[in-house]
């Protein structure tokens, strides 16, 4: 699930009613009136020949913010505070040519210019360029070349924006002129140090099947004593996750004073991991986060599909023998395990099923859908639609799609579904529920996902159902897969669910816990902890102030290791 930072989730602080009647201030005060209306505003967009000579492709996204600190286009996103977004797509768009949004263009979480009041606001229009990919499968599409961002469209580099002007909307007809001046320049990628090392090569397998150069890249975090010990070999965990440009939590410097709440919090944690880590504290063990955002999100899943490509092929045949060659790991499935959370949850489990042989335990957080019989609320092989139950009558879209702690509603599907089709049309808004279709779906005829239900309308697309079920169901595929995948699981799952999960991710997890805690033949042996009235992403509860999900996983993946290696194994060197 695409929280960013999966260990600690905050909450959108609640907007005031900035954008419809205000309450009476008092009982009996008179209603405010209902603001004039800006009907007749019409937005042209153009990029001037200066910037760029050629004609480009991409989705032009238009901000309308009250305030200019920080840009309109960093004020845009889920939950209460997200100022007003639309978008269009362009092809072919040549210099000087405008695109045009206009009170027809479809928008969040105001659906229409004619629905913004009138007043004065700041206005910033990017264009998140689109590439032609050629691909192996037969299919031509554009799509946003992720630039090592992590498919993000407000400051993805070569991305074309505006400087952010003042205008002042009202009733009366008016066409506001906007030109993208400006273009995001490249990342500077992190440094090496003792501790942290990058990789990043071109991937062949990817490369191919796309048409175009698709680099894989990863962090590694080394252990203490790594470089005083050449003889040591040392067990790898495999850390799934969104993409980072490098590993965190890690801190080499206390908190600075001026630091409060969650920030202080998430600093203090980091610094307590980064100085038990280098004093040898936590088992010596080799940890890698994999870094490999496609065309359509910021991360692969870790699996082939048939919208993302052969994913899981590229990871398990370049990059972990990459990994084993060029680090010193004890390249072996008995000393390899894997462990995330929300997204990397859902990535870490699927690795475990789906390379049984290859991987000797997941400690899996928060996952993302487990079984479609609660896709968030959706039971995709029931309902008909995706925003609202099965109703002979009621039609109001009320299906919840992110909560905060106390049960508030912060967006309902609808919500969620309405702002990524204003991000991008046919799978490609770079954001969460586009991303579960992208991988779980099969690939319509014109080459673009095929959406499990239409983001407008809700309607769920029954064609795609077993598709879906049959290839990405993890408990449909554990238990029809149990006869074979039982062996070679037993002992190996281990999982953490808050059961209040921010997504509404715990229904889906406790439906594969009912499924293997009744397993026989092997038993599963899976472990659990379930957190009471614990958000999105519960890892567990610390037993000591700064305590973080890894100082929890890591002694047991070291624990598990020893006592299941193979007669002979080396269980010492990495334990100087």
């Amino acid at each position: 699930m695409r929280a960013r930072h999966w260990a600690l989730i905050g909450v959108l602080a609640p907007a005031a009613a900035a954008w419809g009647v205000q309450r009476a201030a008092a009982q009996g005060a008179s209603p405010a009136r209902t603001p004039a209306r800006t009907s007749g505003i019409r937005f042209e967009i153009v990029v001037p020949a200066s910037v760029e000579p050629r004609p480009v492709d991409g989705r032009m996204l238009l901000v309308i913010a009250r305030a200019n600190d920080p840009e309109p286009r960093f004020q845009v996103g889920r939950g209460l505070t997200s100022q007003p977004l639309y978008g269009v797509d362009v092809d072919g768009l040549r210099p000087g040519e405008p695109a045009v949004i206009d009170a027809g263009t479809h928008g969040w979480p105001v659906a229409s210019l004619r629905d913004i009041p009138s007043g004065d606001y700041w206005v910033q229009a990017v264009l998140n360029v689109y590439t032609t990919f050629h691909r192996a499968d037969g299919h031509t599409i554009k799509a946003h070349m992720d630039q090592w961002e992590g498919q993000h469209w407000n400051r993805s580099p070569g991305n074309l924006y505006s400087t952010p002007q003042r205008v002042t909307l009202g009733p009366a007809a008016r066409t506001i002129r906007v030109q993208l001046t400006q273009r995001i320049p490249p990342i500077e990628p992190p440094k090496d140090t003792k501790y942290i090392r990058h990789i990043k090569f071109r991937s062949a397998i990817l490369s191919r099947w796309w048409g175009h150069d698709i680099y894989l890249g990863a962090y590694v975090l080394l252990p203490d004593g790594y470089d005083e010990h050449p003889s040591a070999h040392y067990p790898v965990a495999y850390y799934q996750d969104h993409f980072k440009p490098t590993f965190s939590p890690w801190q080499e410097s206390p908190p600075e004073s001026s630091l409060t709440g969650r920030a202080r919090a998430n600093a203090e944690a980091a610094y307590r991991f980064t100085q038990d880590w280098k004093s040898g504290k936590l088992p010596r063990m080799i940890i890698v986060g994999f870094q490999h955002p496609t065309p359509y999100y910021d991360d692969s899943y870790a699996v082939n599909s048939a919208n993302n490509g052969p994913y899981g092929d590229a990871l398990w045949s370049e990059m972990v023998p990459r990994i084993e060659h060029d680090f010193r790991v004890i390249a072996e499935p008995w000393a390899r395990v894997t462990f995330g959370g929300s997204t990397g949850g859902w990535e870490s489990l699927a690795w475990q099923i789906f390379y049984p042989d290859s991987l000797n335990g997941t400690w899996t957080a928060c996952p993302d859908p487990v079984d479609f019989h609660y896709f968030q609320l959706v039971d995709i092989y029931q309902d008909s639609n995706a925003f609202r139950p099965n109703a002979p009558w009621k039609t109001t879209d009320v299906r919840g799609w992110e909560r905060t702690p106390d049960n508030q509603s912060l967006m309902n599907e609808m919500d969620a579904s309405h702002l990524e089709a204003i991000y991008g049309s046919r799978g490609r808004s770079g954001d969460q529920m586009d991303i579960f279709m992208d991988v779980f779906g099969p690939a319509g005829a014109d080459g673009y996902p095929r959406l499990l239900y239409d983001k407008w309308t809700g309607r769920i697309d029954k064609g795609v159902i077993d598709f879906w079920r049959d290839h990405y169901d993890l408990n449909h595929i554990l238990q029809r897969d149990w006869a074979t995948l039982g062996p070679k699981l037993q002992g190996k799952l281990h999982l953490f669910v808050g059961d209040e999960d921010s997504y509404y991710l715990e229904e889906a997890a406790f439906l594969m816990k009912d499924f293997l805690d009744g397993t026989t033949n092997p038993h599963s042996d899976a472990t659990w902890d379930i957190g009471r009235r614990q958000p999105h992403c519960y890892t567990g509860t610390p037993s000591s102030p700064g305590e973080t999900f890894f100082h929890r996983v890591l002694p047991a993946m070291a624990a598990r290791i020893t006592a299941t290696a193979p007669p002979g194994a080396d269980v010492t060197s990495w334990k100087y």
